[in-house]
């Protein structure tokens, strides 16, 4: 952490808005160069004006991320919640569907990334300190599941190996 500390700006002033994110961003370009990467976390956190409900402000959000992303030439890493719907499943790996608020955020991204833990809903499973990584959209790419081992005590996680692989 402390080769990044002149290059890793937080910003963590409150409720923030899609123009705010971007003009926060630009200056923080001209100042420091094109950032390698601006995490928001987590979606649902931001607002903006204007929307008719909050479905309509997600997808605003949404597609203002992809433009930032675009305009400033670096990926824009969106954290968002889930709705509650796979509570009631069986089968409890998340998917699109279960983004919360907007069918616009599947469709503005261009990878979505889910973690899934199976010792969360079953402690009795033999996957105990294994987290699966679910490829569930990749625009330019493959999909599928990478198992990973999970170290809960340092909230790390770690290769398996080359046989983790499903499609």
């Amino acid at each position: 952490m402390t080769e990044w500390k002149d290059r890793l700006l937080l910003d963590d002033s409150g409720i923030l808005t899609p123009s705010l994110l971007r003009s926060r961003a630009r200056r923080s370009m001209r100042q420091h160069g094109i950032p390698s990467l601006i995490v928001v976390d987590y979606l649902q956190l931001m607002r903006c004006g204007g929307a008719e409900n909050r479905n309509q402000e997600i997808s605003t959000i949404s597609r203002s991320l992809k433009a930032l992303a675009k305009e400033l030439h670096c990926p824009v890493l969106a954290l968002s919640q889930l709705n509650r719907a796979l509570e009631s499943r069986l089968n409890k790996r998340p998917c699109n569907a279960d983004l919360r608020d907007s069918g616009s955020i599947e469709q503005d991204a261009d990878v979505i990334l889910f973690l899934y833990r199976d010792e969360l809903y079953d402690p009795n499973t033999l996957d105990r300190g294994i987290a699966e990584v679910i490829v569930s959209k990749q625009r330019n790419g493959p999909t599928g599941t990478v198992r990973t081992r999970f170290i809960s005590d340092q909230t790390r996680f770690e290769s398996l190996s080359h046989q983790g692989v499903e499609s």
